[in-house]
């Protein structure tokens, strides 16, 4: 089935697939890199999504599709006619509702054999690192840096893989980090967020509320950050680890950059001094647009 270990080492059990399994997972199961043992895989992971909004809706449609057998959600936000835009996990019966809510039902009607848990919350170091440990992969779809960099050191200090996106007018960027695994021989292999972008800007950045950003790009970045999140589930393919991968939608163009491990970095370097998310100043006002 895989062509690499996947993250978490789990030894899954054989599984009986229901008539009904066999038929709505029909596509995996002769998919000869997925078969019954990556569905069965599938089925036994858990998968905590930050940001039910624009990246997250597609991402949260296709892992629910994909059979991933629990899907935690983590969003403080409630919907808004603005949203409907990009934000396809939402109607405008919604409105109001909060989006943890509005997910979980539609999830349930994609498919009911996936158990959702909604966490209406805002990801904060005092919850980080225990709500993290709970999941084997996070994706992150958040709207804001301080949110990014929060999931990148819990996610590291916790021991779990990353998969996270961003989005603003045409252009999106996805990777995988799992710092967590170490640098290789050579020092050089899974950087973080913090090797590839430094430290948390300290001023505010142009949001999407103003500059916009193209609706459809939130599904092309949400369901690429979906595809990137089964592989590493399954140890398949090769991961976006070590690698950023920029698209440019009025270009119509994909382009990936390699990025190594920053030793001097303060979470994942040679002498860390990130061990406690309590210590670290993650500034709220730091604004980028991603999902909301």
């Amino acid at each position: 089935m895989s062509e690499r270990p996947a993250d978490d080492g789990r030894e899954v059990e054989e599984r009986d697939f229901s008539d009904e399994e066999i038929e709505r997972y029909a596509r995996h199961l002769v998919l000869p890199e997925i078969g019954e043992a990556g569905q069965a895989r599938l089925l036994d992971s858990r998968v905590l999504v930050i940001g039910a909004g624009g990246l997250g809706s597609p991402l949260l449609l296709y892992l629910a599709a994909a059979g991933v057998g629990t899907l935690g959600i983590v969003d403080d936000d409630t919907v808004d006619r603005s949203n409907l835009q990009r934000q396809v996990l939402h109607g405008e019966a919604e409105i109001g509702v909060d989006k943890v809510d509005s997910a979980a039902r539609r999830l349930a009607q994609l498919n009911p054999g996936v158990a959702v848990e909604p966490h209406r919350l805002r990801l904060g170091p005092d919850n980080a690192v225990e709500l993290v440990s709970r999941y084997d992969l996070v994706c992150d779809g958040s709207d804001n840096f301080a949110t990014r960099y929060l999931a990148n050191d819990a996610c590291h200090l916790a021991g779990r893989p990353l998969v996270t996106a961003a989005i603003m007018r045409f252009d999106g960027q996805l990777t995988t980090l799992r710092s967590h695994r170490g640098h290789g021989d050579d020092g050089a292999e899974n950087p973080c967020y913090r090797c590839l972008f430094g430290g948390q800007p300290g001023d505010g950045k142009q949001s999407c509320a103003d500059v916009g950003v193209l609706g459809a790009l939130a599904g092309t970045m949400g369901a690429l950050q979906a595809v990137e999140a089964v592989k590493e589930l399954l140890g398949i393919g090769r991961s976006l680890a070590g690698r950023l991968l920029l698209y440019d939608a009025l270009e119509a163009s994909f382009r990936t950059i390699r990025a190594k491990a920053d030793p001097a970095c303060p979470l994942c370097g040679t002498a860390p001094s990130i061990t406690n998310l309590s210590e670290i100043a993650y500034r709220p006002d730091s604004e980028a647009c991603a999902a909301e």
